[in-house]
């Protein structure tokens, strides 16, 4: 489906991350160069092993050095993903995001790349309160005077910043607005909801809710964003964003629960309610994110795996870790 990508040289920042590790994978069975762009070369020669293809930069995304490269495309995937870090340290969060956006947009500019893509997030729509659908035109409600709107408005800042390299100097950045996603490569002790879900499968345990699961969104298997990552890069328009979910699994916190502990747990565990203070542990407000994914489907993109099944795999993973 990428024939594009074969033989090319692609430059990947945030390499060791759950969606970079399948990114960089998946670019290898088209014979793709990969540069990968690491903070922990350990880390990386553990994930990807040492005799690996891939040319390693050991670097800070935000200290990577700003000049030409011998590339063909550029996937900027480093990002901060840390619920608690969105209330700690959110001024680490913004730079982190804007920086080391900055510098992959000034590469490809550079670099005369074919095509750049930066992945964003499904929270850059803020908190909507209905189940309508949301396409990529659809308004936001962010409150930026909110601590851990560092996240999703330095999301948007650097979205503005790819259509703007885009206008201004013919750069070939477009945007994926991945919903939460998750299957293989899920580190044990990820603190995400959907990983604490799979530890309650695989140890026995009955699923806790700090609130009562009201929030409602999509989700998205790591190979089905990949393959959007790549359709955007290969057939996206230039300056242009994309919503990427699979629509078929949008259902609330407390639904994914109930399908996890019946799905997955073997009878043997149920779900229970404890609300917490949630504004001190990072969670973002109540919201409906129902996004509409038909601009990316028109490219030939469509999701491959359910709900169900991207649990059974993850967890059939974590059990053998």
């Amino acid at each position: 489906m990428f024939e594009e990508l074969k033989n090319s040289k692609v430059l990947v920042t945030g390499a060791t991350g759950l969606v970079g590790q399948a990114l960089v994978r998946k670019l290898l069975v088209y014979d793709a160069d990969v540069i990968a762009v690491v903070r922990d070369l350990e880390k990386a020669i553990s994930v990807f092993g040492g005799d690996s293809p891939i040319t390693f930069i050991v670097d800070d995304v935000t200290e990577l050095e700003v000049k030409k490269y011998d590339v063909d495309y550029i996937i900027h995937a480093a990002s901060n993903t840390s619920s608690k870090a969105f209330i700690n340290d959110p001024v680490g969060v913004i730079n982190t995001a804007l920086e080391g956006t900055k510098r992959t947009l000034e590469i490809a500019r550079l670099s005369g790349v074919k095509g750049y893509v930066f992945p964003s997030t499904m929270e850059v729509y803020g908190t909507p309160t209905t189940d309508e659908k949301i396409d990529e035109l659809h308004g936001t409600n962010l409150n930026t005077m909110a601590p851990r709107s560092a996240y999703p408005e330095s999301k948007r800042m650097c979205e503005s910043l790819c259509t703007a390299y885009a206008s201004q100097y013919g750069v070939p950045a477009k945007v994926v607005r991945l919903t939460q996603t998750f299957g293989p490569g899920v580190q044990y002790n990820d603190g995400r909801v959907f990983a604490e879900f799979a530890r309650c499968a695989i140890e026995g345990r009955d699923i806790v809710l700090h609130t009562k699961g009201e929030t409602k969104r999509n989700y998205l298997y790591t190979e089905d964003a990949v393959e959007a990552i790549l359709t955007v890069l290969v057939k996206g328009r230039s300056g242009e964003a994309y919503n990427a979910a699979n629509e078929e699994t949008y259902c609330s916190i407390y639904e994914m629960a109930q399908m996890v502990a019946k799905e997955c747990g073997e009878g043997k565990i149920k779900v229970r309610t404890e609300e917490a203070d949630v504004a001190a542990m990072g969670y973002a407000p109540i919201l409906h994110l129902n996004l509409d994914t038909k601009k990316l489907r028109t490219l030939g993109w469509k999701p491959q795996v359910s709900l169900t099944d991207m649990f059974r795999n993850m967890i059939a993973e974590m059990r053998q870790d």
